[in-house]
């Protein structure tokens, strides 16, 4: 453990820890010191910009402040005669060359280098010399420009590209004062988090070009929320000029984020004004109509379907809007049926079990593991600030890192042991592996042996391993010992953002509210089926596209069809919402006020930071005023009264309250209220009949043959099994917001080497995947560390939907001639 110390900073008495660096010392003590490269995000310091020096009893020359150790007793001076002629030289020296062109500049008025320049420059220039030019602005990628005159070389961007994202693409190029920031050959520097370099720069020489001459500092607002595009739930802090979203920046969270971003949560605002955006009340057809006229229609559509006869399906959803809707499916319309899932998932046993405190990690444990098991998940894609998190911990604290997944992902390249399981064969592997770690010898010994003896083992779970998957999770668990040592657990990566607040507010078929056992509901995939039998009439869409989103894309097709009464709250036209029969918009997290459960348990605030655009309303308001016409009284008129009710109605939220969440959330296991989670109780036995989402694909699992009917057998001609999983860039964030288009993914089958040999294909060739008479077009991709006889589709894509395959049955691979 380390220890407290004392040292004394400009005369003052200032406290911290032994090894701290002296920077971060003294900023407890409300000391200054100015600095340009230093970063604590980036890891250890480099010292290159000199900015920082500062003096130090008993060593002769001045030293640097960011790569300084403080220790016992230690006497400091930031503002001898010493030190300020040498800040004064350094910020002269970088003024040099450094163009004086801060009207123009989009960083004037927030540059650290204007404000260093005011407080430690020397307030004249002695240069009278040329400086040196470059060509300006260049497009470094489609989204940024560097200018590179006026790049001070602290060699931030260049370390977040080395040493955090790890795509090694910025590099440090040419020699002396010629030296500039750069990729190999020219090439547009591409990459998941590249938008962060924006952020961390210090001067304007990488500007973001969604963000360009925009606002000036003085135009604009900064509003804090979290991102809800994907199950990370990053901080952010929006630009918010004339009540419109102009820039999206990290807001710093250790417990959560990090404070950086990836860039679909940084450039995706440019959708919120899109013209698919619904702005209004629709009904029929897309007819525009007043907000009274549209929720007497659904409040009448509704009741007219019939009691229990209505379902509700919730997706991008507060937990307070969830737990309205379930509400009022529940008790305004006397009907189980809810379920916030793709597709259908555990049970209500282990998903109790899989909640319990001792077996959370918090995502700040990644940090500390021993050993990280990544199972049934690419968190890159998923999850995408997770694989930056996994990074910094093998990167700074040495942990291992064990991968079993059906699919490459993109951390193996940093893993100690990888294993590849058949898809939809999740809870077979994991079976595998518990019986390992028990000393038997399996397929998935090599595995266990990184993982035995760890002290603390965290796993990062994909939901894609399925209901049986989840079910032997816990046993595994118990093997791994999670319960027993701090610091140790399951942090699960959901298929949505929300997926943990809305089960926990009671958006499933077996559990309400706090995850109370209740009987009779349906889940997604039997809500489908029961449309298309006639047994509901009545459907209650939140937050969903099932047409897209969901596994087999023309049952669903035909299910929406076959329904009496559609109600749909979207935010965009979508295929879904034409066939609604009162359409609702949905707000953006820019707009939305009220809170979401990160997958680690962590209530936050979505604080409503933008205007909404047209005639949209608080969808918790819609949904209270709905049941109000459908007879239930809910007493919610504000967000403050409808976070009463949650808390109310979920034991383990009970003590929470606004002021203790807070701007940085607050994990409901660390509250008083935390001790009445729900006991764990018997869970079903793996081998009992369900279907599941297969890790990265979906599969039907029977008890006659719970490996699923997907099969392959790689000497069988073209047959191979189908696995699926959701590209970072598939969706409507990237098709509606134009500075992602050119990243939008076009369907590719990812297949072996092996499989493209036996069957003539090479990359790039135009191919069909064909399954039970339904097809997509693709092109092939060969993967080197692809498993044999499987191949792979992206979900979600605008044309060649892999959900369109998703019906159970054999895949067979045919090559189409392309035409010259």
């Amino acid at each position: 453990m380390s220890r407290e110390i004392t040292l004394t900073i400009d005369g003052r008495e200032v406290t911290a820890v032994e090894g701290e660096m002296l920077h971060d010392a003294a900023r407890k003590g409300d000391v200054e010191i100015p600095v340009f490269c230093y970063e604590p995000k980036l890891g250890d310091p480099v010292g290159a910009c000199r900015m920082c020096l500062v003096e130090i009893e008993g060593i002769p020359k001045l030293q640097t402040s960011c790569s300084t150790p403080v220790r016992e007793g230690m006497v400091v001076h930031t503002r001898t005669e010493q030190v300020k002629q040498a800040q004064s030289a350094v910020v002269e020296f970088l003024l040099v060359n450094h163009p004086l062109d801060c009207p123009v500049c989009d960083k004037g008025g927030e540059c650290p280098l204007q404000d260093i320049t005011q407080g430690w420059g020397p307030g004249k220039s002695r240069v009278i010399d040329e400086k040196r030019h470059f060509q300006k602005p260049i497009e470094l990628s489609p989204l940024i420009a560097i200018d590179r005159e006026r790049c001070i070389l602290c060699y931030r961007c260049v370390r977040f590209s080395q040493e955090v994202s790890e795509d090694a693409e910025l590099q440090l190029l040419d020699r002396g004062d010629r030296t500039f920031v750069g990729t190999f050959d020219d090439r547009p520097y591409v990459a998941p988090f590249h938008g962060n370099i924006t952020e961390l720069c210090p001067v304007g020489a990488l500007t973001s070009y969604t963000y360009r001459f925009r606002a000036r500092p003085w135009d604009i607002e900064q509003a804090g929320s979290v991102c809800t595009l994907c199950p990370s739930q990053c901080n952010v802090s929006f630009t918010v000029r004339d009540e419109k979203v102009k820039r999206v920046l990290g807001r710093d969270n250790a417990e959560v984020d990090d404070g950086w971003l990836c860039d679909r949560g940084r450039y995706g605002f440019e959708m919120f004004a899109d013209a698919k955006r619904v702005d209004g009340p629709r009904l029929k057809g897309g007819a525009a109509t007043d907000w009274k006229t549209a929720i007497e229609a659904a409040a009448a559509g509704l009741l007219q379907a019939g009691e229990g006869r209505v379902a509700a399906i919730v997706g991008d959803a507060s937990n307070e809007e969830g737990h309205l809707v379930q509400r009022i499916v529940r008790e305004a319309l006397g009907s189980p049926h809810v379920d916030s899932r793709p597709s259908r998932g555990p049970r209500r046993e282990t998903i109790v079990g899989l909640a319990q405190p001792n077996l959370s990690a918090r995502v700040r444990d990644i940090d500390d593991a021993d050993v990280i098991l990544v199972l049934g998940t690419d968190p890159l894609h998923s999850s995408p600030i997770l694989d930056l998190r996994i990074r910094k911990a093998i990167r700074r604290n040495g942990a291992r890192l064990a991968i079993a997944t059906e699919r490459p992902t993109a951390l193996d390249g940093g893993a100690e042991a990888i294993a590849r399981y058949a898809p939809g064969d999740a809870h077979h592997f994991i079976l595998e592996l518990t019986r390992a770690l028990g000393g038997a010898d399996t397929v998935a010994t090599p595995l266990a042996e990184s993982l035995e003896g760890a002290g603390k083992v965290v796993v990062v779970w994909g939901e894609r391993i399925g209901s049986f998957g989840a079910t032997a999770l816990l046993d595994l668990a118990k093997a791994l010992k999670l319960g027993e040592a701090d610091g140790a657990g399951l942090l699960e990566v959901p298929d949505t953002t929300n997926a943990r607040g809305l089960r926990e507010a009671g958006c499933l078929p077996d559990a309400g509210p706090g995850l109370a056992r209740v009987s009779g509901g349906k889940s997604t995939e039997e809500i489908r089926a029961a449309l298309e039998s006639g047994e509901l009439t009545g459907l209650l869409l939140f937050g969903v596209d099932p047409i897209r989103d969901f596994p087999d894309t023309p049952a669903w097709e035909a299910a929406i069809t076959a329904a009496d009464f559609v109600v749909c709250f979207s935010m965009f036209e979508t295929a879904t919402a034409a066939k609604a029969d009162v359409l609702f918009p949905l707000e953006t997290h820019a707009e939305k006020d009220g809170t979401v459960t990160h997958p680690d348990g962590r209530l936050q605030r979505v604080r409503p930071s933008a205007s909404r655009p047209g005639d949209i309303r608080p969808n918790f308001l819609v949904l209270s005023e709905l049941a109000a016409d459908l007879g239930l009284t809910t007493g919610i008129d504000s967000q403050p009264t409808a976070f009463a009710a949650l808390t109310q109605a979920v034991p383990f939220y009970g003590s929470i309250d606004d002021a203790s969440i807070g701007g940085r959330g607050i994990r409901w296991q660390d509250t008083p209220s935390g001790s009445k989670s729900p006991e764990p109780g018997k869970a079903p036995e793996p081998g009992s009949p369900d279907t599941q989402r297969g890790a990265l694909g979906t599969i039907a699992e029977t008890a006659a043959d719970p490996r699923g009917v997907a099969s392959a057998d790689p000497g069988s001609g073209a047959s191979l099994a189908l696995g699926t999983y959701r590209d970072l860039w598939a969706g409507l964030i990237t098709e509606l917001n134009p500075p992602l288009k050119f990243l939008a993914p076009e369907q590719r089958v990812e297949i072996s080497l092996t499989d493209a040999n036996r069957m003539g294909l090479k990359n790039g060739d135009a191919v069909k995947v064909a399954q039970n008479g339904s097809s997509v077009s693709a092109t092939v991709s060969i993967k080197e560390r692809m498993s044999d006889g499987v191949c792979f589709l992206i979900e979600g894509t605008a044309a060649g939907n892999a959900n369109a395959l998703l019906n159970g049955g054999p895949v067979s691979v045919e090559i189409t001639k392309v035409e010259a």
